[in-house]
């Protein structure tokens, strides 16, 4: 849709990928921004935006449903939601890729009633209410997500149908048990700031 701003923040890739993001721009309102740590990034972008809602995905993600992001926006307004996210499918994993994203996928579903829970693959906001929370931590060395969605009151969190597709790439490079682990430390953590503050070698890892 080229009426849709699509912004790209690049750390410094050295894949192409700036030249490979400006060549949609024929198709696309698309631009480079500079990132960092996601969180920064994200922010950036999130300044840029002039629309009501601002969408927020990793880059390893597609967005195989078409009618994805419209069901999303359309779950937003009807129930005047400030966050929505989506379950996390990865077709190409294995069966132990697969298990842990199903895994993810039903915390998601039971963080509703407690506090919410979402990661940064998919995740849509209300910019006003996005920038009403601070946006993403910018000093979280990792779960900066995981953080902001915790800030979303529960009757303003929702879980559309489907799912994104994902691949692999980050249990390829960190291995099962540490995601786990690192999972697991999430949770425990919930309440202590300073712990996502502390670096884990997530990003360095992936």
């Amino acid at each position: 849709m080229p009426l849709t701003k699509v912004l790209v923040a690049d750390a410094g890739s050295t894949d192409g990928t700036p030249d490979i993001v400006m060549s949609f721009a024929g198709r696309l309102n698309v631009f480079v921004i500079p990132g960092g740590l996601p969180s920064v990034g994200r922010n950036a972008g999130a300044r840029r935006c002039d629309t009501p809602y601002v969408l927020f995905i990793d880059a390893d993600i597609e967005l195989a449903d078409p009618t994805l992001v419209r069901r999303s926006v359309e779950l937003m307004k009807r129930k005047q939601l400030h966050c929505v996210t989506t379950n996390i499918a990865c077709p190409s994993g294995r069966f132990s890729d697969r298990a842990l994203y199903f895994g993810n996928n039903i915390c998601q579903h039971a963080s509703r009633l407690l506090k919410p829970f979402s990661t940064g693959m998919f995740m849509l906001f209300d910019t006003m209410r996005f920038h009403e929370l601070g946006g993403f931590h910018e000093h979280a060395l990792y779960a900066e997500d995981y953080l902001l969605s915790q800030k979303v009151a529960r009757s303003k969190f929702g879980i559309v149908q489907g799912n994104v597709v994902t691949t692999n790439r980050r249990f390829q490079k960190m291995g099962h048990l540490k995601l786990v682990r690192i999972f697991l430390g999430t949770a425990l953590h919930t309440f202590d700031e300073k712990y996502f503050l502390q670096d884990k070698q997530y990003w360095s890892s992936t």
